[in-house]
């Protein structure tokens, strides 16, 4: 393969890996983390993101006194943790977003959901030039939505990533350079 040609792959592949590095990281709680420590309020921390396509939302808790469950709306108005749609409990868990609208998680220890360990990560369709500053989006947060909940058959709107997707496609596109330049 000419050099040409191994430019133009190489420049593609690091084309990839930058696209996948736009999205943003969103640690729940943020330095707290996914806890009934410290009095968190979950539903105001997720009225300062804009949650994107594309974002991967990031769990860290001690996994010998939380979970994270991912349920449906009604579930999640009572606490009620049943019957969940996912349930992930490693303590270090990423989901990465893969469509638009509400996505509710709460922890399902008894009493934890109750205390505010419950978060309704809302992933709004805007355009580029519609899309809301950090200053507005504080300060009119969007109202409590009257959605239903989603059907167990579109059970996984999410795509759970154990590792940084960035760094393996660097990784990927790196090590088919090094093939690529080797066969010349």
């Amino acid at each position: 393969m000419a050099f040409t040609e191994k430019a133009v792959v190489f420049l593609l592949m690091m084309m990839a890996a930058f696209e996948v590095s736009d999205a943003a990281v969103h640690k729940v709680g943020d330095s707290s983390g996914w806890t009934i420590i410290g009095n968190i309020d979950y539903k105001k921390w997720a009225a300062t993101k804009n949650f994107q396509v594309g974002d991967t939302i990031i769990f860290e808790y001690n996994a010998k006194f939380h979970n994270v469950m991912r349920v449906t709306h009604a579930m999640y108005k009572s606490c009620n943790a049943s019957s969940p749609l996912t349930t992930m409990t490693t303590g270090n868990d990423t989901i990465k977003i893969t469509n638009y609208g509400h996505h509710f998680f709460l922890c399902g220890i008894p009493g934890h959901c109750q205390a505010g360990q419950k978060v309704d990560v809302n992933v709004v369709k805007v355009s580029a030039a519609a899309a809301p500053t950090p200053t507005s989006a504080m300060a009119s947060p969007v109202p409590p939505a009257k959605v239903p909940a989603p059907s167990p058959n579109i059970a996984s709107p999410f795509i759970v990533v154990k590792g940084g997707v960035a760094f393996l496609t660097l990784a990927m596109a790196l090590l088919a350079f090094l093939a690529l330049s080797t066969h010349v």
